[in-house]
């Protein structure tokens, strides 16, 4: 029982002396949302939620991290995602214990709630993080099923030749399919894919969704970008089945894919409510 106790107070001990930097702004949402907030002692330039990340001091952006306030901050653990590889061994070299994680799918993002939660000794925080993505995902079924579904990411105000959209191997096709509907882009590719106007014709999407945080409360342009989608030959202009998400949490794998999710689900509920008129 001693033992026990002991045990307890030395985990208690170290994180109350944790100095947490987070290297991407999904990580840092994470990190806060456990509760860990008050050990965030730098993060960088595009952690900019929740709002008091904005106030914390800054070691750089995607690539431009500086090693030298990193050095000069000392943390005791380092928060990152996988997409910087250099970076995260020149952390390992100058001897920073440093945490990286994917958060391509809905599986990655869950795993690192959870494995930073295990980290922390905050397994009751992030088991209800996961609980809520989990409850707002199934809430998905049967809403309306067998749709083509095409995700616009950051569509520009012209239809141009390099239309990106969400691939098959992000957590954007995990929602589709938790919905009963489909990808309308498939491949093989594992690379961010890009397609022209032509070709989004040809894919002749049911339902097509622009995610648009750039254009968040101006609606008067969200309906001219729609007013332009919808001059494509698709079925999706035909039912008038375009839809904007304009919120900077959709294009973030953390806890807060649970917001996407449910305006996702507010999207289907509108399809269906068409079809049923």
């Amino acid at each position: 029982m001693k033992k026990l106790l002991f045990l307890l107070l030395f985990i208690n001990f170290l994180v109350a002396n944790e100095r947490i930097i987070t290297l991407s702004p999904a990580i840092n949402e994470i990190v806060y949302a456990l509760g860990l907030g008050d050990k965030i002692v730098a993060n960088t330039e595009f952690c900019d939620f929740p709002i008091e990340s904005k106030n914390i001091e800054k070691v750089g952006g995607y690539g431009s991290v500086s090693l030298e306030k990193v050095v000069k901050l000392n943390p005791t653990i380092i928060v990152n995602q996988d997409y910087d590889k250099k970076l995260n061994q020149s952390l390992n070299d100058l001897g920073f214990k440093t945490l990286v994680y994917k958060t391509n799918s809905l599986d990655d993002i869950k795993f690192t709630i959870d494995d930073l939660g295990e980290f922390f000794s905050k397994k009751e925080e992030a088991k209800k993080l996961n609980n809520e993505i989990e409850k707002s995902l199934l809430s998905l079924e049967n809403i309306i099923i067998n749709q083509k579904i095409l995700i616009v990411i950051s569509p520009q105000n012209t239809l141009s030749n390099q239309i990106f959209v969400a691939g098959n191997f992000v957590y954007f096709e995990d929602i589709i399919k938790a919905s009963q509907n489909k990808n309308a882009y498939q491949s093989s590719l594992k690379y961010q894919p890009t397609i022209n106007s032509e070709k989004l014709i040809t894919l002749n999407p049911d339902i097509i969704i622009l995610l648009a945080p750039f254009l968040e409360d101006d609606k008067k342009t969200q309906e001219n970008y729609i007013n332009m989608w919808e001059k494509l030959p698709t079925n999706a202009s035909k039912k008038r089945n375009i839809y904007i998400i304009d919120k900077i949490y959709s294009g973030i794998p953390s806890h807060r894919i649970k917001y996407f999710i449910d305006d996702f689900k507010g999207i289907l509920e509108d399809v269906r409510a068409k079809e049923l008129q």
